[in-house]
């Protein structure tokens, strides 16, 4: 009985464990759809956060919560999924079969591309998600493009130099035209590689060694054109060589000359210059003179004017100065007892108290011996002048 009731005991928790652990996951299960914390969208991915199963908001890198009813936030790789297609069975415009080998990169809608991918999402998410299913669905296109670019091209213009070039802008063109319909980008397309058939691959050894026939005819023909160019153009290039050098001598000559009529020119007009700076100074030394001589007469002229105004004005003064004595001789002429007395009022004024005066007959000189030593006067001043003076 023990062992039964440990036995049960041991059922029970058991049971307890494994409902205890039903019951988490189902919390886990329906928490997840209300919250995230902390998730994580790296450098080469962008974050789609959604909130009641529609788009919110299309992020970049970085860390995001959220917490809502039915918030998510699903992951959207920018890496670049190679993808490399080969189709053996392609048929040419002229009825030729090739295969061909194409590579590239698919890239997703990125934050540039955000309304893009938010209105593409309901439809292709599944091939933003799955690198498979984005590479499954533009190697399908690239085999469409692959058909529609050699279906309209002959062998050669798909296979052989640079229409290789072309015909792989074609294959990139059309990918990514029908990519966009995904919201998807491709580049960097190429054709590694162009498949041939044995049939198709002796054709082609046909054509390149027809080509490299033609050419080699051409090339011949060409250096024989060329050889023949040459011989002609040394032989003009000699004539023309002695052409330029007649024509050379001919212009040296000509620059000669001219240089010659220049200098003849000059000298001429050194010459003539000179002549005429010559008459100019003769003619300003002769205007110089003239005008010193026009001064000069000017001089004169004003000089004997100033001598002549000078002597009038003499004239005028004597006439001014002797205007007295005319009147005074005239007054004496008129009026003799008036003259006599003038005559007899000056000798009396001339005379001093101390001089002396000597009466001689008309007709005679005095004659006066100052008295000196060895001298004895002949007169004697003073008894005469006592006999004057007593008369």
């Amino acid at each position: 009985m023990q062992n039964l009731g440990k036995t049960a005991g041991s059922s029970r928790g058991l049971i307890f464990l494994i409902i205890v652990l039903v019951i988490v996951f189902v919390l886990y299960s329906f928490s997840s759809q209300f919250f995230y914390f902390f998730q994580r969208v790296e450098e080469q991915e962008v974050g789609v956060k959604f909130k009641s199963g529609r788009i919110t908001d299309i992020v970049g890198p970085g860390v995001y919560s959220d917490a809502g009813l039915f918030v998510e936030l699903r992951l959207v790789s920018s890496e670049a999924v190679p993808f490399r297609v080969t189709d053996e069975e392609l048929i040419t415009k002229d009825k030729q079969r090739i295969g061909l080998v194409v590579t590239g990169d698919v890239f997703r809608p990125g934050l540039v591309d955000r309304e893009r991918l938010r209105t593409l999402w309901a439809q292709y998410k599944e091939h933003y998600l799955n690198d498979d299913i984005a590479r499954q669905a533009i190697e399908d296109r690239a085999r469409q493009a692959m058909k529609v670019c050699v279906g309209d091209r002959n062998f050669d213009d798909a296979v052989i130099g640079t229409a290789r070039d072309e015909l792989r802008d074609c294959i990139d063109i059309e990918l990514d035209e029908l990519a966009k319909n995904y919201g998807l980008n491709v580049q960097n397309v190429t054709v590694p590689d162009v498949i041939l058939l044995p049939d198709a691959q002796a054709r082609l050894d046909e054509i390149v060694q027809s080509r490299l026939q033609t050419e080699k005819a051409q090339q011949d023909e060409l250096r024989a054109k060329a050889e023949s160019a040459a011989e002609q153009a040394r032989q003009e290039g000699e004539i023309r060589v002695e052409q330029s050098r007649i024509q050379e001598e001919a212009r040296q000559q000509k620059i000669l000359a001219d240089l010659e009529r220049q200098k003849i020119e000059s000298q001429k007009a050194v010459i003539e210059a000179e002549r005429a700076n010559e008459l100019t100074r003769v003619e300003a030394e002769l205007a110089i003179i003239q005008a010193e001589k026009n001064n000069e007469l000017i001089a004169a002229q004003l000089d004997l004017e100033i001598q002549a105004a000078r002597a009038k004005a003499a004239i005028e003064q004597a006439k001014a100065d002797l205007a007295t004595e005319s009147a005074k001789a005239a007054l004496y002429a008129n009026n003799p007892g008036y003259l006599q007395h003038q005559i007899a009022q000056a000798n009396a004024s001339a005379l001093n108290p101390n001089d002396k005066i000597i009466f001689t007959p008309e007709g005679t000189s005095p004659t006066i011996v100052l008295p000196g030593p060895g001298i004895m006067p002949t007169i004697n001043v003073d008894e005469a002048a006592q006999t004057s003076e007593t008369e």
